[in-house]
């Protein structure tokens, strides 16, 4: 028995297999839904005190565009549909991302220049990569409005037109 647990540890260990509790690094490639052509990347970094979340997208109309984390890393439905809803898993209302009581994936807006580029940055305590309420394997959702931040449950942003699944790095 003790040499069946030698072998396996080490197959684990030449696999690189990584603990669900090692994740430091994780990203999103995006891509267009609904007839749009709004695409990118979203990059999150463990730091000391939260999550450093890092967009750039191009393909945008101007202006403000709600920007969510959502339940399911499925977006292969035309309309993404199937990557859920918001992540929620503390059951809080919807709300900004500087709000203490909001859904984990509630992060506000994006917002486009004249050329349809927007970037975002943010370090945020409230998301994990790692843990109970982990993000890892659920999805970024882009929407075509901007996100009032107060509607309930998803802020009035209107339909999804950009999502990619949350993988870690």
């Amino acid at each position: 028995m003790r040499h069946l647990l030698l072998v396996v540890g080490c197959c684990l260990i030449a696999a690189g297999c990584q603990s669900p509790h090692d994740v430091k690094r994780a990203v999103a490639e995006m891509e267009a839904k609904e007839g749009s052509e709004v695409k990118g990347v979203v990059t999150f970094e463990q730091a000391e005190n939260g999550v450093v979340v890092k967009a750039s997208i191009d393909g945008l109309k101007p202006g403000k565009h709600g920007f969510h984390i959502h339940e399911k890393g499925d977006c292969s439905a035309h309309d993404a549909s199937s990557a859920g809803g918001h992540f929620n898993p503390t059951n809080e209302p919807h709300a900004g991302p500087l709000d203490r009581e909001r859904h984990v994936g509630d992060l506000g807006n994006l917002e486009a220049d004249a050329n349809g580029h927007a970037t975002y940055e943010f370090l945020d305590d409230v998301l994990e990569l790692n843990g109970l309420h982990s993000i890892i394997g659920k999805s970024v959702v882009i929407h075509a409005d901007p996100d009032d931040l107060k509607t309930q449950p998803t802020g009035n942003s209107g339909k999804r037109i950009s999502c990619g699944p949350i993988k870690a790095l």
